[in-house]
């Protein structure tokens, strides 16, 4: 961790002015530093440099620059390895995405999209070591406070720092837990120089996180002077995301009534759903949507370590960037997107055996028994060139679909028509990613180089950890364990209704596709039809509930990250509702039907039930650890 420049982030500029560029935060000798203890690190400043207001806060925005998973170019790992968007942890590992790009390029990434990734992966590594440096220097917040003896930290700005330390630590070991579930908690009192920082995983952490956040929400302000600082509704919001991962759904209940009434933004702006796609818009970043964002920012002489560095991979090879085709949204999302004549999901259409576009003879075959699967592919450009004609499909779709992926012949942003396959890099696929790409009229007040080779791919789009959606959708998920059917379907219905009653939302066609700059029509881009329920929770039974609440979340949520982690906390394995085998049941056939056209890194791919749905512990971090740290089971 030498020479590690704080990230600025944007909101809090204002406190960042006073910090020494090339400041250490890690004051302390912490976890994520024990490799350099045995010297003093270039740059160190010492906890009685630090010992004042600015020094505190210098810490705190340390604290904070790490929500992104990247500590600047002399860190462990590369950007991407650790991103807090998790689109390898959450994403390529689920149905929700391929590795893309080449089958050579990135190789660590082929095992972890195939299920056969052993605790050696250097990714893994990458992660934990983030994860953990955030952490410790939420500690070395926590720690340097009683260091203050010169009356410049009063009583009430403690308490308050304190608070956005413990919220920040309760992130970094919730990342920590949705991977390898059980971790070690490291609290303020861990530190190398009192040997006791050889820390046992002996479970489950769900209680201290949760401890952590409640103690955030009892002294955070409603409103913050800087809105990415966090605030009491985020830390509810935090709260109550732990609990349902817990499946604790009545003791989430009060929080998340509260947040749908009374949550509001730092800024003060009481929480709403606005046009989908602003959730993904640099220009309109911290909006009443936001519940807490990684602020990302821009052109401020970093080289591009302050933006989204964690995507700087995943981008097509359209006109305004120069690689790099990884991050690809796989066959089985786009299917998710049609609907039926009603405007609802297609639940429970999957078919046995699958007998059409049979790669190498082989027959795939899917359970029936399993949800939300559409075998039918929707129709695509896959082996076409760009000079081939293509006309886009006319099936019925969700309008999300074409904010979530590109697709042949629809309108990507304000960048053209998207090339479909021919923008993709491995020919494997004909769908690219679109939610972390920037506009290009917006192009140079939002994009920045990264590390002088990624051209345009750093961005200034943030990524919220938290959006209003997700309250809403998490309260439906409870109210469905709860057996409050009306009120679930209501709930999903308030963000079917986003779209449903708001075409100006949608995607639409170009004024002139050979000019998108010239602007937008009136007339969607494609057939788009989308409905709330009628009844139909009440009607079919808390399955069938259970099943659109889990839909749904995959079409608000596809290619956000999560779809791993909402599928391993649904499996019975961790104490979920849905039956035995669930999550390797949904991969396995995903890998399946997905494999009808030809993928050579999915293959031979197989997800192992009681094993893949949770991560290998570093090995690293074992050996480290002096035999506290125990594996997980099957690895």
């Amino acid at each position: 961790m030498t020479d590690i420049q704080p990230q600025i982030v944007p909101a809090m500029k204002t406190i960042y002015k006073f910090a020494v560029p090339g400041l250490i935060v890690c004051i302390t000798l912490s976890y994520s530093c024990k490799k350099l203890l045995d010297q003093q690190p270039t740059g160190y400043l010492s906890s009685a440099v630090l010992a004042n207001k600015n020094g505190v806060d210098g810490l705190l925005i340390g604290a904070y620059s790490m929500l992104d998973g990247y500590a600047g170019a002399d860190a462990q790992g590369a950007s991407w390895e650790s991103s807090i968007t998790d689109w390898i942890y959450g994403g390529i590992a689920s149905d929700d995405a391929y590795k893309g790009s080449n089958s050579t390029d990135q190789q660590p990434l082929a095992p972890i999209e195939t299920h056969t990734a052993d605790p050696s992966n250097e990714f893994f590594e990458a992660k934990w070591a983030a994860l953990y440096n955030g952490v410790q220097r939420a500690n070395d917040v926590i720690r340097e406070l009683p260091q203050v003896k010169d009356g410049s930290v009063t009583p009430a700005y403690a308490a308050e720092v304190t608070a956005e330390a413990r919220f920040l630590r309760g992130i970094y070991h919730l990342e920590a837990a949705k991977l390898w579930r059980n971790v070690p908690y490291v609290d303020e009192t861990v530190t190398y120089g009192n040997n006791n920082y050889n820390v046992p995983n002996p479970g489950p952490i769900w209680d201290k996180i949760e401890a952590d956040f409640t103690a955030a929400m009892s002294v955070l302000p409603k409103t913050q002077p800087q809105v990415g600082r966090c605030n009491f509704y985020a830390a509810e919001a935090f709260l109550a995301k732990v609990l349902v991962y817990d499946h604790q759904y009545s003791k989430a209940m009060p929080f998340l009534n509260d947040l749908v009434t009374n949550g509001q933004t730092s800024a003060g702006v009481k929480y709403a759903l606005g046009p989908y796609e602003d959730n993904f818009n640099a220009a309109k970043k911290n909006g009443p949507e936001s519940v807490f964002a990684v602020q990302m920012t821009v052109n401020d002489g970093s080289d591009g370590n302050n933006g989204d560095p964690g995507d700087v991979l995943n981008f097509p090879a359209g006109t305004y960037t120069s690689c790099c085709g990884f991050y690809q949204p796989s066959y089985s999302l786009a299917n998710a997107f049609k609907t039926d004549a009603n405007g609802l999901p297609m639940l429970g259409t999957t078919t046995t055996t699958v007998t059409d576009i049979i790669y190498n003879n082989q027959t795939k075959t899917v359970n029936a028994a399993l949800p939300n699967y559409d075998l039918v592919n929707l129709p695509n450009d896959h082996g076409l060139l760009l000079a081939d004609a293509f006309t886009p499909p006319t099936n019925n779709l969700d309008p999300r679909i074409d904010w979530t992926l590109g697709r042949r012949g629809i309108p990507y942003l304000d960048w053209g028509l998207c090339g479909g396959e021919t923008w993709s890099r491995g020919d494997i696929v004909p769908y690219n990613p679109i939610k972390n790409v920037f506009w290009h009229a917006q192009q140079a007040s939002t994009t920045d180089n990264f590390a002088g080779w990624a051209t345009n791919q750093d961005v200034a789009n943030n990524y919220n950890l938290i959006r209003f959606a997700d309250v809403i959708l998490w309260r439906a998920e409870c109210e469905v364990e709860l057996n409050s059917l009306a009120a679930a379907e209501a709930d999903v219905n308030l963000i079917r209704n986003r779209m449903a009653q708001h075409p100006e939302y949608w995607v639409h066609t170009y004024v002139d596709n050979t000019n998108p700059a010239a602007g937008f029509t009136n007339t969607p881009a494609a057939n788009y039809v989308i409905s709330p329920y009628n009844g139909q929770f009440a009607a079919n039974g808390q399955a069938y509930a259970r099943e659109a609440v889990h839909a749904e979340l995959q079409l608000e949520f596809g290619m956000e990250g999560h779809r791993f982690f909402d599928l391993q906390r649904w499996d019975p394995i961790y104490g979920g509702p849905e039956a035995d085998g669930y999550m390797a049941g949904i991969e396995n056939n995903y890998i399946a039907a997905d494999t009808r056209i030809l993928n050579p890194i999915l293959e031979q791919a197989v997800f192992t039930a009681k094993r893949n749905e949770l991560y290998p512990i570093p090995l690293q971090e074992i050996d480290r650890e002096a035999g506290q740290l125990k594996q997980n089971t099957g690895y």
